[in-house]
């Protein structure tokens, strides 16, 4: 006897959620404190003034200012040196 599949179709948890990661604000965006700027899985992006790190590596605003990004020499612990991209947040006056 001939037997139909149901209707509805498993993915056999094969696929995953998307998890929305990338810059939330660009350079010149006006941040308030609290405002995510970037979500990351590692510190591609480094924080620098008036940016704070979370758990999950999320680069957030600790002050109410404008987002810019510039790039800075790292010295590494084995001596060798990279460029980083750092996050910063100037806050008007």
């Amino acid at each position: 006897m001939a037997h139909t599949k149901a209707a509805g179709t498993s993915r056999l948890g094969r696929d995953s959620q998307p998890k929305y990661l990338g810059v939330k604000l660009f350079a010149g965006q006006l941040a308030k404190p609290g405002s995510i700027i970037i979500r990351q899985r590692g510190t591609k992006f480094k924080p620098g003034k008036n940016v704070k790190r979370g758990n999950d590596d999320t680069l957030y605003s600790l002050a109410s200012g404008t987002v810019q990004f510039n790039t800075k020499n790292i010295k590494r612990f084995d001596g060798n040196k990279r460029l980083a991209k750092v996050v910063n947040v100037i806050s008007e006056k």
